[in-house]
């Protein structure tokens, strides 16, 4: 999924990986700079080789925006962006036509990896086994894009593409949790709506930020509710 969202945006795969699973090494050597024509012979190459350099700047503006959000900031303004590829501001707007498309970008780490957890059978003979293997993975999921989630929460009012990526995750999200619940437990709506609160990132986010607990207390937490809940 992330290598089918990164090709149709003209981004590696590897870019987003890295920040994903903290790969500076690979991230580093998959920006290196494409080495200049230096011949006659290159320079029947030379329309390639300005396509390549037009990808690595690409990639460059990307990883920017990432690592800035990683980091903490999330509303990096362009000239913030440019400066941390190490590119000029110019080249930023001719990739991207404004920092929205920017954010759009960014999504596709969020989509990528929940459905990378998604995808996969869920582990365990039983639906209660079940169902903790899915806390297990959406605590490390949401870990995992939570400042790329948190950013593009912060300008979904600006971003009608933003919103409608957010309703799709929450529906989907939603939706794998009630197929796989029993018939007694999915039809009561008031244990369905408490269920996919507590499964959700929104509550993720809660425990981690305004909370301050690890994400193993976060996870612990919201076991032992989901276990009250489901136990009555």
């Amino acid at each position: 999924m992330t290598e089918r969202l990164a090709k149709r945006r003209g981004v590696s795969k590897t870019v987003l990986k890295c920040h994903l699973f903290g790969d500076s090494r690979a991230l580093r050597l998959h920006l290196e700079p494409t080495p200049a024509a230096t011949g006659p012979e290159d320079a029947a190459y030379e329309p390639d080789g300005r396509r390549r350099r037009s990808q690595d700047s690409r990639a460059r503006i990307v990883s920017a925006m990432l690592e800035l959000v990683q980091a903490g900031d999330v509303d990096p303004g362009a000239e913030r962006v440019a400066a941390h590829a190490q590119v000029g501001l110019r080249t930023v707007f001719r990739h991207f036509k404004d920092m929205d498309s920017l954010y759009r970008e960014m999504s596709i780490v969020v989509e990528g990896e929940l459905e990378q957890v998604v995808r996969l059978p869920l582990q365990g003979e039983t639906w209660k086994e079940q169902l903790a293997d899915l806390i297990a993975r959406r605590s490390i999921a949401f870990e995992k894009i939570g400042p790329f989630k948190r950013a593009s929460n912060a300008h979904r009012h600006a971003s009608p593409q933003l919103e409608a990526g957010h309703t799709k995750l929450v529906e989907q999200s939603r939706i794998r949790l009630k197929a796989m619940l029993p018939a007694e437990i999915a039809g009561d709506p008031m244990t369905l709506e408490t269920l996919d609160l507590l499964l959700s990132f929104e509550a993720w986010s809660r425990l981690r930020q305004e909370q301050g607990l690890t994400p193993k207390q976060a996870k612990d937490v919201v076991t032992e509710a989901v276990a009250r809940v489901i136990e009555g």
